[in-house]
């Protein structure tokens, strides 16, 4: 009886142990790589950002030409070589961060993409920022950031952000500001799915795509950054910069109840 009470234990135990999720590798790239993820990338010229998925430019993809070269993990010293300071943080939290594509022009491609299987926690967290240069083409033609957050079990697109360059503005929104020809986020957007019980146990695949302008002489590029089941937790430089900036609107408001 007893050998056959401990069988049992061993076999739940066993059990749960196959029913647990798995966990994300490298999500916030404290490898100081992109072991885990997925790359690739390719030429997109002539190609409208319509006809652009994440996939085409995975290994296997119709735009595949390369394994994300031009893509880069970078560390908290980086500084965006196009804004600088107005980009704020490059790394979101812990040491280092994700950039996909270049900083320069040429109309390429860059994609990072990772899946997760049987998950079963509570929420699934990720940040972003981007850059996306105006070169005054229409919006299908322009620079181009696509981050798609996946339900593989269904087929269900779950959470997608895409923003482009088109000369009018309407390809992004409030979360972009402007600098010259630059549309770019200056704080780390975070995004979060909730995961209830029609969607735990499910697989799950983050993709993020940046992309030049299709006539090749802009560039588009994104960061990413925090990919894993709790809020990332920003750098305290980041803190710090929060803090200088609501000092500034108390002092102006100070300044102004004065007048």
């Amino acid at each position: 009886m007893k050998l056959q009470f401990l069988a049992g234990v061993v076999a739940m135990v066993g059990l749960t142990g196959l029913a647990h999720a798995d966990g994300f590798t490298n999500g916030g790239f404290e490898a100081g790589s992109t072991a885990g993820w997925t790359t690739g990338g390719g030429y997109r010229g002539n190609v409208l950002n319509a006809g652009l998925l994440p996939a085409d430019f995975l290994p296997g993809g119709s735009l595949n030409g390369d394994t994300g070269s031009r893509g880069e993990v970078i560390d908290a010293n980086y500084v965006d070589p196009n804004l600088g300071a107005l980009l704020g943080s490059t790394v979101h939290s812990g040491k280092y961060a994700y950039r996909a594509e270049d900083t320069t022009n040429g109309g390429n491609a860059t994609v990072i993409s990772q899946k997760v299987s049987n998950y079963t926690e509570s929420n699934i967290y990720f940040a972003w920022k981007a850059v996306l240069q105006n070169g005054g083409h229409v919006e299908d033609e322009s620079a181009l950031m696509m981050l798609t957050l996946t339900d593989d079990t269904t087929g269900q697109l779950l959470i997608s952000r895409s923003y482009n360059a088109g000369f009018s503005g309407s390809g992004v929104d409030s979360r972009f500001s402007t600098d010259g020809s630059l549309f770019y986020t200056p704080t780390w957007q975070v995004e979060q799915l909730s995961i209830d019980q029609s969607l735990s146990g499910h697989s799950f695949t983050l993709s993020l795509l940046a992309a030049d302008c299709n006539p090749t002489g802009h560039t588009g590029y994104a960061y990413l950054d925090g990919f894993g089941s709790a809020p990332p937790v920003p750098e305290p430089t980041t803190y710090g910069m929060m803090l200088a900036g609501l000092g500034l609107l108390g002092f102006m408001a100070r300044r102004k109840k004065s007048a």
